[in-house]
């Protein structure tokens, strides 16, 4: 591997992620997964106004540990100790039983640098956006098959700002990234 990188770890970032997510779609199977990374990043800098670089960078590559082909040594030769760390801790661990599974990614995110927290809330800020966006008609009753989806994207929500609470009192971009993520969840709840 090239450890020779030009142009912004922003652009390093964007490009490593779209090649590693390239042949995947989300859910609704017509967009492309790059989107949804790509909104988390947008989400850090333009709603939770975070821009450091390497926050960034990792929120640009949270993904691609857990759901492409890239380790921890992939990220870390191309991008550093530090963004390796942040998408490492990111990462459930896909060994454990389901029922194990998120409460040991809970107390992961939890031990991790608040920047990793920060992350964690522009992800389930963008995948709770997604499933309402599935939702179409926000005044409408919400569909019956989108329920259990909804419930189980507005439990993410909350447990990441359970686990962001306590970095408000000392960083701005996350007492703007938990009002962010409890304005979605309160306009949700009032239909």
């Amino acid at each position: 591997m090239s450890t020779t990188h030009h142009g912004p770890l922003f652009q390093q970032a964007a490009s490593f992620a779209a090649r590693q997510h390239r042949h995947q779609l989300r859910r609704d199977g017509r967009t492309p997964y790059t989107a949804h990374v790509f909104r988390v990043a947008l989400t850090v800098v333009q709603v939770f106004g975070c821009r450091d670089d390497q926050v960034l960078a990792a929120a640009l590559l949270h993904d691609t540990i857990e759901d492409t082909t890239t380790d921890y040594e992939d990220i870390e030769s191309r991008f550093g100790k530090e963004i390796a760390g942040m998408v490492s801790a990111l990462t459930k661990n896909m060994a454990l039983p389901e029922s194990k599974r998120e409460h040991e990614y809970d107390r992961r995110l939890a031990r991790a640098n608040w920047r990793v927290r920060l992350i964690k809330l522009a992800d389930t800020y963008d995948n709770f956006c997604d499933a309402l966006d599935a939702q179409g008609d926000r005044g409408a009753e919400i569909r019956p098959d989108l329920r259990p989806k909804l419930a189980d994207h507005l439990d993410k929500c909350e447990r990441a700002i359970r686990l962001a609470r306590r970095d408000a009192a000392t960083h701005p971009a996350s007492r703007r990234a938990i009002s962010a993520v409890e304005i979605l969840i309160r306009d949700y709840r009032r239909g």
